[in-house]
């Protein structure tokens, strides 16, 4: 049984109206050439962009060579996994429209929902839940240690604890957003590799 995704409107996959799932969802982007492929489509807002220009981006992010000295073969392979796999795999579920007669592909509206689902955290990071998850144990301690009268925070505001908790959790909520932003598919502090 899947769970369907917990958001303001059903995705539906494009044709059939089936509402994507979570399973799907986590299906389809743990592929990196389909994250890669999202990627890339974010960075163009919408716009149409033609399969050529798709394969050459992947091709080269995966052999970490420039465009320019893409060799025939890798083109060839990549242009086949895209074309026969990968696009058809993502049309299905309604995150691309792919005209394969045009050769041209674009991202849905469904796409923006699908990144939901992603979190992106670098190597050494601690994950953004963990994090609040000790600010709010410090703050507990922090107001169970000043209600109790103990030295140095008996001389504590209620006022003033309060304040300094709502800044930190103010700041940090900030600094989380402004990094979810950078590190979302499309931008460009966006790894791949990670």
């Amino acid at each position: 049984m899947h769970t369907k995704l917990p958001v303001g409107r059903s995705l539906e996959s494009a044709g059939d109206g089936r509402e994507l799932s979570r399973t799907d969802v986590f299906e389809i982007l743990s592929n990196d050439r389909r994250r890669c492929i999202v990627h890339y489509l974010k960075q163009h807002d919408g716009r149409r962009v033609d399969l050529r220009e798709l394969v050459d981006y992947v091709a080269a992010w995966e052999t970490d060579t420039p465009i320019e000295k893409l060799d025939g073969d890798k083109r060839k392979s990549v242009y086949a996994a895209i074309r026969q796999t990968h696009l058809p795999k993502m049309e299905e579920a309604g995150i691309v429209e792919y005209e394969s007669v045009r050769g041209e592909v674009q991202l849905t509206d469904c796409a923006r929902e699908v990144e939901l689902y992603l979190e992106y955290v670098p190597g050494n990071a601690i994950p953004w839940s963990e994090l609040y998850l000790g600010q709010s144990t410090v703050a507990v301690a922090l107001v169970a240690v000043a209600w109790t009268g103990i030295y140095p925070f008996a001389w504590l505001s209620p006022w003033w604890l309060a304040l300094g908790v709502a800044v930190v959790f103010t700041v940090t909520a900030a600094v989380h957003t402004y990094q979810s932003t950078q590190r979302r598919l499309g931008t460009n502090e966006y790894d791949l590799e990670a």
